[in-house]
């Protein structure tokens, strides 16, 4: 059981800042602060401008928060391009 209760949005990232640090706004307009989750450190989760992200925060500071979970952009394959087909002789 956590000492407190986080909350949690989904917002965009706007700008990539130094030290592993992005500014995010949220879908309400309010842009806060935010840094990468050891989680997505660990399996090397890359984020970049434009990205949808999920954000964890505090109700005691509303102006920072973590990144806890990029939403996959729609309309890419995971997978990439397709193999190329070879012929037989």
């Amino acid at each position: 059981m956590a000492k407190e209760e986080l909350v949690e949005f989904d917002g965009m990232i706007t700008e990539l800042l130094p030290e592993g640090r992005f500014r995010v706004r949220l879908e309400n307009d309010h842009e806060i602060l935010a840094y990468t989750a050891g989680k997505m450190k660990k399996n090397r989760i890359r984020s970049m401008v434009g990205d949808r992200v999920t954000v964890e925060m505090t109700p005691y500071d509303m102006d920072r928060g973590r990144i806890t979970y990029r939403h996959k952009p729609e309309g890419l394959r995971v997978g990439g391009a397709p193999r190329p087909q070879y012929r037989r002789r």
